[in-house]
């Protein structure tokens, strides 16, 4: 290997200096994707507390008292199977508060932040490009993705 290279960095082979744009700041530093997790997080944990803590409240009234689970409310109908098809509406209203509080406050975070990464990423695919021949038009990013 030679002692000498006529290179800046004294490689021994030749790469282009980047002259593209700046890299950009990774997406999961940005302060709006930080509101987004918090607010997806928050509904979440208190979601699994409510549906787990009612389902163990339904085993452990079932094994420590019986007696209670086995009154009778009407006819054959007893509290313990009140109690039971009670955690299907549990789930029910869960979902349904679940699906409401996505559409009113992470949705709109969301897409936010996708038409930001859209357009950061359209400027960037415009800079590095080659100028468009005359009769010939640009379109950056066909694809987009939509919420439910």
């Amino acid at each position: 290997m030679p002692e000498f290279s006529p290179w800046h960095d004294n490689s021994p082979t030749y790469s282009p200096p980047n002259n593209g744009p700046a890299p950009s700041q990774r997406i999961s530093e940005d302060p709006e994707f930080h509101s987004l997790r918090r607010a997806q997080r928050r509904f979440g944990i208190r979601a699994t507390l409510l549906s787990v803590g009612g389902y163990l409240l339904y085993v452990l009234l079932s094994h420590s008292v019986p007696g209670l689970m086995n009154q009778r409310l009407l006819g054959h109908l007893t509290l313990g199977l009140t109690l039971g098809l009670g955690q299907f509406v549990v789930m029910g209203v869960t979902a349904w508060c679940y699906v409401r509080h996505m559409r009113a406050r992470v949705d709109p975070l969301a897409r936010g932040l996708g038409s930001r990464l859209h357009q950061h990423e359209a400027a960037s695919l415009r800079a590095s490009a080659p100028p468009a021949e005359a009769g010939q038009s640009v379109r950056p990013g066909a694809k987009e993705y939509r919420t439910w």
